[in-house]
Order: C-alpha cells, then sequence, then structure tokens
C-alpha cells in the first residue's frame, strides 16, 4: 500500500513520517554513505521544510518500507537550488504540469517479493503511485535527480529516464538528471511487471485522460 501524505495531513500522519525520515536515515546515510543533513536517526533536509507531498510504502504489518518526495517545479527544487550542474545549461521546468520527485528509498528483506527483473514489488508499487499521483495532478512528466544505478533500475522497470545532460559525479555518486514520463501506458506498464492488479495509492485520486 501506498500511503500518500499531503501538508494537510503531516499531523494525521506525524508517526510515519518520523519512520520515513528513519528509513532515509538507513538508506542514505548508513548504507550508502551520502553527506546527507541528519538529526539523530533521521535525514532530514531543508526541502522537507518547503510542504512537499510524500508517498510511502508501507507492508502489511505496518512497517514503512519505501518513500518518495515530491515538490511542485514552480518553486525551489534540489535540480535547479542544488544540483544546477546536471541541467548543463538547460533551463530548469517551472511548470505546474512536471513536479520534482527525490529521496527515493526502498529498504527492504532480501526475500522480500519481487515483479519482473528482480526489481522489488515495493519500488513497482512506488513508481506506480508516482504516476498515479502525477495523472490525478494532470502532469506530463516527473523532474529528478539520480544516480546511474537507479537509472538503469527505471529502465529495466519499463519507466525510462530522458536525460537532461551527461552524467556528472558527485562525490561518490554518478549523478543524472531526466525526465519521467507521465500516461496511462506508463501506469499500465509498470502494473503488469510488478504484478500490481489495482491502483496502489490508499487515497483516492481521479485519474486524466490518456
Amino acid at each position: 500500500m501506498i500511503q500518500l501524505i499531503t501538508p494537510s495531513s503531516y499531523g494525521e500522519f506525524s508517526d510515519t513520517l518520523v519512520e520515513m525520515h528513519r528509513l532515509r536515515h538507513r538508506v542514505f546515510r548508513l548504507r550508502m554513505a551520502w553527506e546527507v543533513q541528519t538529526s539523530g536517526d533521521m535525514e532530514i533536509d531543508d526541502f522537507d521544510a518547503l510542504h512537499p507531498h510524500y508517498l510511502i510504502q508501507v507492508a502489511e504489518n505496518g512497517r514503512v518500507q519505501g518513500s518518495v518526495r515530491l515538490l511542485p517545479t514552480l518553486g525551489p527544487t534540489m535540480l535547479r537550488d542544488t544540483f544546477p550542474a546536471l541541467l548543463e545549461g538547460n533551463p530548469a521546468p517551472s511548470t505546474p504540469l512536471v513536479w520534482e520527485s527525490s529521496r527515493f528509498a526502498i529498504d527492504v528483506a532480501a526475500d522480500a517479493p519481487k515483479g519482473d527483473h528482480a526489481i522489488t514489488r515495493a519500488a513497482y508499487e512506488l513508481f506506480a503511485g508516482m504516476v498515479e499521483f502525477g495523472l490525478s495532478r494532470h502532469l506530463i512528466d516527473i523532474v529528478t535527480v539520480t544516480d546511474v544505478r537507479m537509472e538503469r533500475i527505471l529502465r529495466r522497470a519499463g519507466w525510462p529516464l530522458r536525460r537532461i545532460g551527461n552524467a556528472f559525479r558527485i562525490g561518490s555518486t554518478l549523478a543524472v538528471a531526466g525526465y519521467l514520463a507521465i500516461s496511462n501506458e506508463i501506469l499500465a506498464n509498470l502494473r503488469k511487471a510488478g504484478g500490481l492488479s489495482t491502483p496502489v495509492l490508499w487515497t483516492p485520486v481521479i485519474f486524466a485522460a490518456a
């Protein structure tokens, strides 16, 4: 299940948000050794203060296993304000039709259920949740900064990244920026590959026409 947490529901899901920040600490600070801002056992940065939307992947036992942060590109974004070198002189998106995703994190057991191409079902649920979110808001793309490893996973999953520029080394990470298309076709492909028979978002949404 994917919980969509909006700024107006932060209070209702405060415990879930704490677990999300702990998940991000485990993934980005401990596992990937990124130089990220931390507070105790939680990873929190300046973009979390901008009232983003969060998609949280929750296991049947209630454990938070994955998350992604979503911000409109009309305001500050990581691509424009933190990693402008990845634009290679191209303009950063600034339109209600494109939102930015960041802090995509998955932490599941080695024997967790998998879909096609050995990608975890939890990841497929988050991918599908991102597309469902995009369709509900009539988006055409989600822009993101990621690494080449995740770029390969997205390609295998059937959601290829359209690069803005070449990969660029940032610290220990070979980073890349690009667009992920939002469409009913992409959603159908992700659902099929992940073995998902129904919508994944916990909050009801109204889908845009193809």
